[in-house]
């Protein structure tokens, strides 16, 4: 049985977490800080301690087993008691009591139990995501840094004109002048018909490009040439009947959605019933409006599936 994973769950909804006869799991909430030295903030959490004086059985981790393993409240408390024995013959025998995502039990030199917590999980649900963040400084500039810098930033935009020099200047005037004489001596001759004809090849391109024009809106307007795909959407019906054949019931939800998948890639007609009283994902192989139709395919899932499949009778939303 894997105790730290039971464990491991109640932390995330309780305060307090008992091992009958051994000690409690306790947790308490730390604010949010910041490490001046490392320059790194750190999302607010909840811290675990050990209480070895707190040892009375109140129930919460028998219930919670005997809930999710389907048996007796007294087999619970049995199998509790057994690991217990387990941990205590490996603390007196010198060795560590290691349970993942929560921390490490030894014996100090006193003989006193000491506990070294797990950082890989935190356990506050309201800080969920949050990642340690590491900032770096920020630099304050004096006035006349950034002076400086503005200065430089001037020159760096500053836009150059280059001047033609004299002699190509000279030789730009010396053909204008020749030009404009040319111009002098044969304006008179053909003005009047340069004129006419300019006015009349003008008037020609700009029927040419109203038309061009025209046709242009016209295609635009009526033909569509890449029109847009159809989309198309599929509801998935909610599952019929209160009866529902659980394959498993995952913390994570991530988890919880990859079984429906893993389940529907096998031809069964997965879905997800909802979170329980434990804040756990449960996952149905399939629902069922009719009871005894449910209980048979129950019995084919357990001997072919999973043998660890069950029977929730529950009313969905």
């Amino acid at each position: 049985m894997q105790l730290q994973t039971y464990i491991s769950d109640l932390l995330y909804r309780y305060d307090c977490v008992t091992l009958p006869d051994f000690g409690s799991f306790v947790t308490r909430q730390v604010s949010a800080e910041l490490n001046s030295t490392t320059k790194t903030f750190f999302a607010p959490k909840k811290a675990i301690l050990f209480n070895e004086h707190i040892k009375v059985n109140d129930g919460l981790l028998a219930r919670y087993i005997a809930d999710v393993e389907k048996i007796p409240f007294e087999a619970a408390n049995l199998k509790i008691a057994k690991q217990v024995e387990r941990f205590k013959s490996q603390l007196i025998q010198g060795e560590s009591v290691e349970l993942d995502t929560i921390g490490e039990l030894r014996f100090n030199i006193d003989s006193k139990i000491e506990f070294k917590p797990s950082l890989s999980v935190n356990y506050l649900p309201e800080a969920f995501g949050l990642q340690q963040i590491v900032v770096s400084s920020v630099e304050r500039l004096s006035t006349s840094a950034v002076t400086e810098k503005a200065q430089t930033l001037e020159k760096e935009t500053t836009v150059k004109v280059i001047k033609p020099s004299k002699s190509r200047s000279k030789n730009y005037l010396k053909y204008a002048a020749v030009g404009l004489v040319a111009l002098t001596l044969g304006g008179f001759a053909g003005g009047t018909y340069y004129s006419n004809q300019v006015k009349t090849h003008n008037q020609v391109v700009m029927e040419e490009a109203n038309d061009a024009i025209e046709s242009k809106i016209q295609e635009a307007t009526f033909i569509i040439s890449n029109p847009l795909p159809l989309v198309k959407f599929s509801v998935e019906k909610k599952p019929n009947g209160p009866y529902h054949i659980i394959a498993g019931a995952y913390r994570v939800e991530e988890n919880s959605l990859s079984k429906v998948e893993q389940l529907k890639d096998k031809g069964f007609k997965a879905h997800k019933i909802g979170v329980n009283k434990y804040g756990l994902h449960e996952v149905a192989y399939e629902s069922y409006s009719d009871k005894l139709e449910a209980l048979s395919a129950l019995r084919h899932i357990k001997n072919n599936e999973n043998s660890n499949a069950w029977l929730l009778v529950k009313a969905l939303d």
